[in-house]
């Protein structure tokens, strides 16, 4: 965000199964949204939006009498912000509905019959509450832009905001003239309507989650840089930092473009822009339209900007193309995002600055794991009653997946990765799914490593003791497991040993599967000192006890 030389799985880690339960949103699978289009009224005399929502959805069953939608209420508490419907139809039949506690009850005029589709219209209006920020920018600028995530497009748009509804999607946007408008997807209109209004539309082909439709209306200056595979690749930065920005994300974009693409699989979406916003800070990975916290632009190329960048561009792999199926899994995304971008700084910067950055992660992960230390990576979450990432979503699941590399070997590891993407190419895919075709990559049976690092809490934290029996000439090492709790991992270990005035160590390997571990190894002479973990390989706390703190063998 190196390579174990062996493997060994034991049975002495007891888990309570190795699939966390799905989320408790109420996921409608009889129903299925294919396409929706938003016609979104914006103006500066006020902050209220009047909006019409048109949604095509497939009903897979007989009998279904009404699905629900969620859509945020208007509320007298927040100065009655919050969303008001005028009315729902089917074609031009008005239908019968409920809209409260946050959602849309909808009820169809007859019970539907077996993969029958209905087109569904939704005309409203209000002041989002959340979700689509209404205000300045950094210089003082009005301007428009959302923030989905997790799931905050029910402030402003009625959906199924849930990750495991993916649906193709069109903005239809009417503002001011003086303003440019971004969203997802390709540019299919952009036409002066009289009276200072301008009407944009941008249509996606490519279906994704909700959370990662986006619109941003600003006084944008606008860069077309050389396209990639024939598609265009844009940035869209505020009109008075146009220098600075369009010199920031320049470099590295079409380059990491091209390494994902080569890496991975193929790039999903019709183009790729960088936007400046002030709605988030760092960045969001909006499907083939990211946005980026507007203090990243700099005119500087930081190392922190071109970081971010790298980064979202990997969710629009991982993430966005393939999206977890509940946050449950929201490590698919955030985890693979982190480690991705390692990657791409390794092809790129070199293997010292992966090594630094992986080191980096390392001593995050340990520092959180003190503040958060009941965290697993993988366990039941919905983004309606708690957090659903923290820090050790990012950093322990790249660190996941630079052990996971290590232990299947470069080769299998993006053999498997090509494998998972391409079979979940623009749909959705569990954790499961993730485990099932690394081991078909690698032959290895990967279920006691993924229960071990991603659906518990606990890393290990391993002391090593030595003695050096100079007339046998024997090393004996002992490893004890020392980690908090009843856990114990099942995993392979490496122990540098360096001869006296040699910098050049060698690597002896254990299994360490139980509370301790001993093994003997023959040795000429007395080793100046050990390391544990030299490579970097393992996620643990470990410390080396010299031979003088015990007594000799």
């Amino acid at each position: 965000m190196k390579q174990i030389l062996y493997l060994f799985f034991g049975i002495s880690l007891i888990f309570n199964g190795l699939t966390a339960k799905a989320d408790d949103y109420p996921v409608n699978k009889n129903i299925d949204i294919k396409h929706y289009a938003f016609e979104i009224n914006l103006s500066d005399s006020n902050d209220e939006i009047r909006g019409i929502a048109t949604i095509t959805i497939d009903f897979k069953e007989t009998g279904v009498r009404n699905f629900r939608l969620d859509f945020v209420n208007q509320k007298a508490d927040k100065e009655n912000k919050g969303m008001a419907i005028d009315a729902i139809t089917v074609g031009d039949q008005p239908i019968r509905y409920t809209h409260q506690n946050d959602e849309i009850i909808l009820n169809l005029p007859s019970p539907s019959t077996k993969n029958q589709t209905l087109i569904f219209t939704i005309k409203y209006h209000g002041v989002p509450l959340d979700g689509l920020r209404i205000g300045k920018t950094k210089l003082g600028d009005r301007s428009f832009f959302n923030e989905n995530w997790p799931n905050r497009a029910r402030h402003w748009l009625p959906t199924l905001d849930h990750p495991s509804d993916k649906a193709t999607s069109e903005f239809k946007v009417k503002a001011p003239s003086h303003y440019k408008v971004i969203s997802n997807g390709l540019l299919l209109e952009e036409s002066e309507l009289g009276n200072s209004m301008k009407l944009t539309h941008w249509k996606q082909s490519v279906p994704s989650s909700c959370w990662l439709f986006v619109i941003g209306v600003a006084e944008f200056a606008v860069q077309y840089l050389d396209p990639f595979m024939g598609k265009s690749i844009e940035t869209w930065v505020y009109a008075k930092n146009r220098e600075a920005g369009f010199y920031d994300f320049q470099e590295p974009t079409k380059k990491v473009l091209e390494f994902y693409s080569q890496y991975v699989g193929p790039f999903a979406y019709e183009k790729l822009a960088n936007i400046q916003t002030p709605s988030v800070n760092g960045g969001m990975e909006s499907s083939s339209a990211i946005f980026y916290g507007e203090d990243l632009v700099t005119g500087k190329r930081s190392e922190r900007t071109r970081n971010v960048v790298i980064h979202e561009i990997a969710h629009q792999w991982f993430g966005n193309s393939v999206t977890e199926t509940t946050w449950d899994d929201a490590w698919l995304s955030e985890g693979f995002a982190t480690f991705f971008t390692l990657l791409f700084i390794e092809n790129e910067y070199g293997k010292e600055e992966y090594t630094k950055g992986i080191a980096k992660a390392k001593k995050t992960v340990l520092d959180l794991l003190v503040k958060m230390p009941d965290f697993s990576i993988v366990s039941p979450r919905t983004a309606e009653k708690e957090l659903v990432i923290t820090g050790i979503t990012y950093q322990k699941g790249a660190w996941v997946l630079h052990m996971l590399r290590d232990l299947m070997g470069e080769v299998n590891f993006k053999k498997g990765t090509q494998s998972y993407y391409a079979k979940f190419y623009t749909s959705s895919a569990t954790t499961e799914d993730f485990r099932i075709e690394m081991e078909k990559a690698s032959g290895i049976d990967l279920k006691i490593f993924f229960q071990q690092w991603l659906f518990q809490p606990v890393i290990p934290k391993i002391q090593a003791n030595w003695a050096y029996d100079a007339k046998a000439k024997n090393l004996k090492i002992t490893l004890d497991q020392i980690q908090k709790g009843d856990v114990l991992f099942d995993m392979p270990i490496e122990i540098a040993y360096y001869k006296k005035g040699s910098n050049a160590p060698t690597l002896l390997k254990m299994r360490l599967n139980k509370k301790q571990n001993s093994q003997t190894f023959k040795l000429k002479e007395a080793p100046e000192k050990l390391d544990l973990d030299p490579r970097n390989v393992l996620l643990c706390e470990p410390s080396i006890i010299s031979r003088d703190a015990i007594p000799r063998v």
